[in-house]
This record gives structure tokens, C-alpha cells and sequence, in this order.
């Protein structure tokens, strides 16, 4: 099969990447080794909850700010529904809950209960960044990353604020650590600072390249955190609905095992079913270990660049407890994101971040009950286990972390009534993360921002993205190198590329929580509704029965129909040619099956508005 552009891996950077493509009229595929997209991003369902795999706390949707996603869904003209969070989120650091407020009058009157006598500092801290913030970030938007941007544009926007911009530029190659040295006389105040770092790119201060945490410490602020209405699902399943509206496909379930080259220029990718897919350009979404270490065949690298990625240092393994548990055993203060810290002076296993997108969206559970996600490091070894022990270890490691959440919500132990662990090697096998390191490569001084995958490969047709590349992890970040790649392989070809307009119409709508049920898919027509919320009853099998003897991909069908993607669905319900929809109901897991046959029936008659 010939495209125009490949597209390697289902994360947020590869489909934002490919949406705005396909919203070009490209002929895009996009290859995935996971039977859903989204990567870290994506979602799973256990006994009609929906967990986050990952990223439970987006940045990237305010009005002002780095808002990435916002520009991308402008762009796409894709309406989207988002849940914006009171508060960005708490930390409890030595007896004191910390809020995030989006005030930072408020904020740093809360951190001057730890560090009183560093209140005036702080005061002058957070004006300065904060004039530097809106210098740079806010009057000058750009929503590209820094190996991509324009000249010209660079130039302008320096002008318009010299001092700002030399300044910012001045901490390219300064730690975080560095700046804060400036401002605060008391050293204890960097271990407070290590945690915002750490929850944000995984690095203390002293790793932290400063000119990036001068952006974190203002942004998360001014431009808040959110979530998408009706689960995280939703951001990929929107982006999967761009490509497919525009005719060009997703193929998961794939894994590419090597990337094709045909005059010492990559030109295709083979998959693990021996299968081949070529194109005119490829864009490659995943970990720079994976693209030099197993991709690229050695004959088309160096030895001294496949070195260069291997001595890349990887951000550290984690481990992520999904858990459901009685609404009682969780207080009516608690936020969607609370991080809890053990010792202020290190990292260690009892530092963990709580994510409870329950308090805010109502429809991922039932009323009665929390999600409650718990992400944080493990040191112990996960390779080269046997069976018994990798399973002793993870209840091991459940146990570990519910005592964990049980110093903020005593009773969370009692009340518990769903767990499952995913380790390093279960994040590797469901997103490819090498080792399990959530966020790739560290983005740390001396493997900091250019000294990291471009977008620009040394290949004239491939080009990257993803948190391997200059702007390292983070749902925007990511997105805006997504949004990069897309416009380079635009540029080459001298299509139109994707860039900020004042005025430009806007199709995120921001919510106020709590979001209810009632308020799922409002705006659609009393059948279609209906429709989607016994679609939504799927509970999106890794491996379903209903499918057995069939070629129709009965949980892909349901998932696309439940974010809205019905032409998507339809196109999957045509292609598989399946007409038995009572039989493949009789095989549904539920007690009371999922009404696949009033699904695939509607789909049947259904025609798209754009349809003659």
C-alpha cells in the first residue's frame, strides 16, 4: 500500500500530527502496535469504569498561555468538550496542603506558610517570570517547537521585548537550580521547587534546563489544567475522527519492526505480519532508543549517532494503580490531582501523584464510587522474572502504594473494590516506553532541548516527534511537536501550513465541573444520544468474544461511535461485510449485553452530513 505519509505510533504527537495532514487532504496512515489509540493518553474500561492509562491531567486548553491543544483543535475545526479543574492541583509537602491556584497572589501566600521568611523573594520570583511569561509565551503565541521555528518570526517577536527575550534565552543552558539561586536565601525552598519539577518533566532543579521551568513554574497557573469531558478517550478518539472523516486510515494492532529505505532515503516501514506500507514521508512518533536501537537498519546509521541515542538517559520506571473504591473513602475537598510527597529531600517510592478524574466528570463511574489513579517511581527490578514472582511483586507493589494513599484518605484501604498495577514492562508493552520511563529521555542539562531528536532527521523524509524530540514530555509539548512535524512535511510539499491568526474561530468548550451524565453528547438529536450511550456501554475488550468468527471489530466500532466518530464506524461496519449483528451480541461478556445490533442497524441507515 502507497501513502502519502506514514505515521508511526498512536500517541498524541502522532495523531496530532496526522490529523492536520489528513485535514490537508493527504492520504495518511497510521501505525500502531496497540488495539487503541493514544498511547499514554489513551483509555481502558473495567466493569463500566474508565481508567486513564496515563495522562489524567492535560495542559494545553485556556484561553491564554501555551495552549497548544486549543490551536490544534482550532485548526482541525474539531468541537471538543473539556472539563477545566477550580485548581491546578495540591501538594501535600511537610504537614501543609499546598493549592495550585490560578492567582499567584493566592499560591505564593500558601507556599509562605512553609517558607515564610522567603515570601518577598518569592513575590519577586513569580513578577519576574511572570513578565517574562507573557513577554514571550502569551503576546508572541507560537505553536512550534524551538529546531522549527521561523526566523523572521524569531526576530519580530525579539524586538518587540529585547530585554525579555535575551533574558530567556540566557537560560538555555542554565539548571533551574541556577535561576531559583537568584531569588531564595533559604535552601530548603528547592526541595519544594524539586517536586513542582519532578511532577512536571521529571527532573529536579539542579537537572532542569531553566529556561524551560521558567515556562512551567508561570504556565501551569495563568493557563490551568483540564480534562476531557466523558473520559481521556476522548482527546484521541477526536483526532482518530479528523483522520478518518478525511479518508485516511488507522491500521492498530501493527507493530512496524523496520523502517524501509530505497536510495538511502526511508521510504516505507515493514510490519510484524511481514507486510510492508510505503510513502512519500514518514513521521516517527516513538522513543529515540526504539528508532536507532531497532527500527533503522545499521547499515543507514553511523555508529557514532546510534550511540549518541543509546547514551540517552531515560526519565525513571514507574508504576500506575488503578483502583475504584467506594465514594465514602474519598473526603469532599479532594481535588482531581493531588501529589503526595514522602521525603521532601529525595525521590523515593513514596512520593506518588493521586489522580481522581471523578471528582470533576461524573460519567467515567458509577455515583456511588471513585477512580483513583496513583502514579509514581519504582526502583525495584522488573526484568527476568519468573510468573509467581512478577505476580507476588505486583500485590507487593498494590499494597505499597494503597498504604501510600492511605496517609491522605485513612479509610482508602476499606473500601476498595477494584485494583489492577500496571509495571514497567506492562507500559512498555502497551505503549513502547522503553523500560517503562513514562516520559522518555530526561529533558536534563547536557540532553536538554537541541542536543535531542529534531523534528528534522538526518533523513530528508522522515521527520519526528513525541517527547523524544526538543520539547521533551508533556500532553502540550508533545502536541507542538506533533503540530511541528505536520508543518514541515506541509512546507516540503509547499502546502499550506498550519500557523496562529488572530481571531482565529474557536471550538474548544471549556465546562465547569461537576460534569454529569446529563450532560453527555447534549447536543446531539434524541436517537443518535441513545445511540452513543449504548455504544458507550462497551467495555472496549483487548480481546472480545462478541468478535469470534467475525471480521468486524466490534470494541473499534463501539469506541469510535462513543467520541463521536461515526463515519469512522460505518466505514469499519462496511468494510467487514458482517450481517449476523444479533450473534455477535449473543457473545457479549455483559450480563445484559451491549445492544450491538440497535448500534450497527443505526450506523446502517446513518449518512454523514457531508454525504450528497
Amino acid at each position: 500500500m502507497n501513502y502519502d505519509v506514514l505515521v508511526i505510533g498512536a500517541g498524541l504527537s502522532g495523531l496530532s500530527a496526522a490529523a492536520l495532514l489528513a485535514k490537508r487532504n493527504l492520504k495518511v496512515a497510521v501505525v500502531d502496535k496497540s488495539y487503541c489509540p493514544g498511547g499514554s493518553c489513551g483509555s481502558f474500561k473495567r466493569e463500566d469504569v474508565f481508567f486513564d492509562q496515563g495522562s489524567s491531567m492535560l495542559f494545553g486548553w485556556g484561553e491564554r498561555g501555551f495552549n497548544a491543544h486549543r490551536f490544534l483543535f482550532n485548526c482541525l475545526q474539531e468541537p471538543i468538550d473539556i472539563i477545566a479543574h477550580p485548581l491546578l492541583y495540591c501538594v501535600h509537602y511537610k504537614g501543609e496542603n499546598i493549592r495550585f491556584f490560578s492567582d499567584i497572589d493566592r499560591f505564593i501566600e500558601e507556599v509562605a506558610r512553609l517558607f515564610p521568611t522567603q515570601k518577598a523573594n518569592l513575590q519577586r520570583f513569580y513578577a519576574d517570570m511572570g513578565q517574562l511569561y507573557t513577554h514571550v509565551m502569551v503576546e508572541n503565541p507560537s505553536y512550534t517547537t524551538p529546531d522549527e521555528t521561523n526566523r523572521r518570526e524569531a526576530l519580530q517577536a525579539l524586538l518587540s521585548h529585547p530585554v525579555s527575550y535575551l533574558r530567556f534565552l540566557s537560560y538555555l543552558n542554565k539548571s533551574a537550580k541556577t535561576l531559583l539561586a537568584k531569588y531564595f536565601t533559604d535552601p530548603a525552598i528547592f526541595s519544594f521547587f524539586d517536586k513542582l519539577t519532578s511532577t512536571y518533566s521529571y527532573t529536579t532543579v539542579e537537572e532542569s534546563p531553566a529556561i524551560l521551568s521558567s515556562v512551567m513554574f508561570i504556565d501551569n497557573h495563568v493557563g490551568g489544567s483540564y480534562y476531557p469531558a466523558g473520559s481521556a478517550l476522548m482527546l484521541p478518539g477526536k483526532l482518530e475522527k479528523v483522520i478518518e472523516e478525511h479518508g485516511s486510515v488507522m491500521i492498530p494492532n501493527r507493530e512496524v519492526v523496520r523502517i524501509l529505505f530505497s536510495d538511502n532515503k526511508p521510504n516505507g516501514v515493514q510490519l510484524d505480519d511481514g507486510s510492508a506500507l510505503y510513502a512519500d514521508q514518514l513521521i516517527y512518533s516513538g522513543t529515540v532508543w526504539n528508532l536507532y536501537g531497532k527500527l533503522i537498519p545499521p547499515e543507514y546509521s553511523d555508529h557514532k549517532r546510534r550511540a549518541w541515542a543509546a547514551n540517552q538517559q531515560p526519565t525513571y520506571p514507574s508504576v500506575v494503580l488503578y483502583s475504584v473504591v467506594d465514594k465514602t473513602a474519598i473526603d469532599a475537598d479532594a481535588m482531581a490531582v493531588e501529589m503526595l510527597v514522602g521525603d521532601p529531600t529525595t525521590l523515593n517510592e513514596e512520593e506518588v501523584t493521586a489522580y481522581l478524574p471523578s471528582v470533576d466528570d461524573h460519567t467515567i463511574c458509577a455515583e456511588d464510587e471513585h477512580v483513583v489513579l496513583a502514579i509514581g517511581p519504582t526502583f525495584r527490578t522488573w526484568d527476568g522474572l519468573d510468573a509467581q514472582t512478577y505476580q507476588n511483586q505486583k500485590k507487593e507493589e498494590i499494597d505499597r502504594l494503597i498504604t501510600t494513599l492511605e496517609r491522605r484518605f485513612p479509610t482508602f484501604r476499606n473500601h476498595v473494590r477494584y485494583t489492577e498495577l500496571a509495571t514497567p514492562k506492562t507500559i512498555e508493552r502497551f505503549t513502547l516506553k522503553n523500560g517503562g520511563a513514562v516520559a522518555g529521555p530526561k529533558q536534563m542539562l547536557g540532553n536538554h532541548m537541541f542536543k535531542r531528536l529534531h523534528v528534522r532527521t538526518e533523513y530528508p523524509t522522515l521527520f519526528c516527534c513525541g517527547e523524544s524530540t526538543v520539547m521533551g514530555t508533556g500532553t502540550p509539548t508533545v502536541t507542538t511537536s506533533g503540530i511541528a512535524a505536520a508543518n514541515a512535511v506541509l512546507g516540503l510539499r509547499t502546502l499550506e501550513t498550519f500557523v496562529f491568526r488572530s481571531g482565529m474561530e474557536q471550538y474548544v468548550n471549556l465546562l465547569s465541573p461537576p460534569y454529569t451524565t446529563k450532560q453527555l453528547y447534549a447536543s446531539d438529536d434524541e436517537m443518535t444520544r441513545a445511540i452513543k450511550l449504548k455504544a458507550r456501554r462497551c467495555q472496549i475488550c483487548e480481546h472480545p468474544t462478541c468478535c469470534n468468527d467475525s471480521d468486524l471489530d466490534v470494541p473499534s466500532l463501539m469506541r469510535r461511535v462513543m467520541v463521536g466518530n461515526l463515519v469512522g464506524a460505518k466505514r469499519l461496519l462496511e468494510a467487514s461485510q458482517e450481517e449476523d449483528y444479533e450473534a455477535l451480541q449473543s457473545r457479549c461478556i455483559r450480563e445484559e449485553a451491549v445492544d450491538i445490533q440497535a448500534v450497527c442497524t443505526f450506523l446502517e441507515a446513518w449518512q454523514s452530513p457531508s454525504t450528497p
